[in-house]
């Protein structure tokens, strides 16, 4: 059992690799011009470019990977902060070396630009890591009932904010949180790598995240999100490394990004059981495109299971999963209100999966008691079209909840190859509602053919009219 773990381990490392090689073409381009024999000029998309520029060593930065620079990036974004606030903005530069760091909180008009040859990497003596609060839409931390450590890097209720790089790398050197957590004795949930609050205008890029001791990267109760060319990658079996979380957000923009993860690669997410249902902030408007995900244990995009604001109006396009649970999968139970609706899903490529198509009504996981169990979620108006999927266990498990059907399902164009043992029952399905048109293999009595194409929605949401900057710094780097 250890090397066939091992095995796949292996493969999917090789199959990280050809896909990074082959997504080397989408990267962002970066422009670098040398002006003399020490100094470099390094072009960069963003939302806003800066007037006011700072290195980190100017504030007693030391990248030798042993010294905290946790003051020396507080020290930074105070004084940075106070020259953006003339309108011209400000960015803090990470140069070449290894900075070891606590969470440090960011400001507005604000860029955070992390050199290629540049490593944050997250300390691990918890003295660094304030706590805060619990997240009002959740009522408890996921990992403890008490409150949460800050993120690696945070911020809240800030205005453009852009996070970046010309693919520079923050490590959480997670292994020190995943054992605690797996040994039980954390008593506050563990830090994310990236959290913005009560935000708009944020920019999220060019970065390659690994390690994280929880999730990546967590906007939430934000609005006008651009996340695009990341690089995330962690072990399979890390727990709860899901890649982006988007958590009661409104227009955003997720693309151009591959994820290696032990949990989810996408979540999509609005609070939890009667907490998120009186905060009440759905997350809507969302796109995903040009997405790559490995993830043995868990699905590619995951619609909940914490959506008690609701999702609406999610279109997902150009998606490839290998050796993954799922691809997108609807998640959520009794307790959890709310609604998963008006959901677009086209062009997906699946190669070694246990499901295709995977939606569950019985979810369970609630933070407390306290749950209404008359709240009973809403999933309706969830199409799937132009799917092609090989080596595969399952061909779909699609669950409602009883007297709570789901409904509106429509699935079209979509031919799934089966593996050399699939399960002999390849469409299990209860409670549930729809149509499908040209699928293989042939499909549940509950979906019966129509002859019909899912609709995708070919109007533009309003982050796609977004256009990016060019921008620069120069130094000797």
């Amino acid at each position: 059992m250890e090397f066939s773990r091992k095995s796949l381990v292996i493969k999917m490392l090789i199959s990280a690799i050809f896909l990074l090689g082959l997504s080397s073409s989408s990267v962002a381009e970066f422009r670098l011009a040398r002006h003399a024999t020490t100094s470099t000029t390094i072009e960069y998309p963003a939302l806003n470019c800066r007037k006011h520029s700072a290195v980190l060593t100017e504030f007693g930065g030391v990248g030798d990977g042993k010294t905290s620079n946790t003051e020396a990036f507080k020290a930074a974004i105070a004084n940075l902060s106070q020259l953006a606030a003339d309108g011209g903005g400000a960015q803090l530069v990470v140069p070449p070396g290894k900075w070891l760091t606590g969470s440090f909180n960011l400001t507005s008009h604000f860029t955070l630009f992390i050199h290629k040859d540049a490593v944050i990497l997250g300390t691990q003596d918890e003295s660094e890591w304030p706590h805060l609060p619990v997240l009002p839409s959740y009522g408890r931390g996921r990992d403890a009932p008490n409150g949460r450590f800050s993120s690696l890097i945070f911020g809240t209720n800030l205005t453009d904010v852009v996070i970046t790089g010309n693919n520079g790398t923050i490590d959480g050197q997670g292994a020190y949180w995943w054992k605690k957590f797996k040994e039980e004795k954390l008593n506050v949930t563990r830090p994310y790598l990236i959290e913005i609050m009560y935000s708009s205008q944020v920019q999220i890029s060019n970065l390659t995240l690994v390690n994280s001791p929880s999730w990546n990267v967590h906007p939430i109760y934000s609005s006008d999100i651009i996340i695009q060319h990341l690089t995330i990658l962690a072990p399979v079996d890390s727990p709860n490394t899901d890649g982006i979380d988007p958590d009661s957000c409104t227009n955003t923009k997720i693309e151009d990004s591959f994820v290696v993860s032990g949990d989810d690669c996408i979540a999509v997410k609005s609070g939890w059981d009667q907490y998120g249902i009186k905060f009440n902030m759905p997350t809507k408007n969302l796109v995903i495109r040009r997405f790559t995900c490995i993830s043995p244990d868990s699905a590619t995009i995951a619609l909940g299971s914490e959506m008690s604001g609701g999702i609406e109006d999610v279109r997902a396009e150009d998606i490839t999963a290998i050796n993954t649970q799922s691809g997108v999968r609807i998640k959520t139970a009794v307790g959890r209100g709310a609604y998963v609706k008006d959901i677009y899903v086209r062009r997906i490529t699946l190669n070694t999966m246990k499901y295709v198509f995977w939606m569950t009504g019985s979810y369970g996981s609630h933070p407390d008691p306290g749950f209404d169990p008359k709240a009973l979620p809403v999933i309706k108006g969830i199409n799937y079209r132009d799917v092609v999927a090989d080596n595969v266990t399952y061909s779909a498990r699609l669950d409602g909840i009883e007297n709570d059907p789901f409904t509106d399902i429509c699935i079209s164009n979509v031919n799934i190859k089966l593996t050399s043992k699939p399960k002999e029952l390849q469409w299990n399905c209860t409670n549930i509602q729809g149509v499908t048109n040209q699928v293989t293999p042939e499909p549940c009595n509950l979906l019966p053919e129509k002859e019909i194409d899912c609709p995708f929605p070919e109007d533009r949401l309003p982050i796609d009219n977004v256009k990016l900057k060019t921008c620069s710094i120069s130094g000797n780097f």
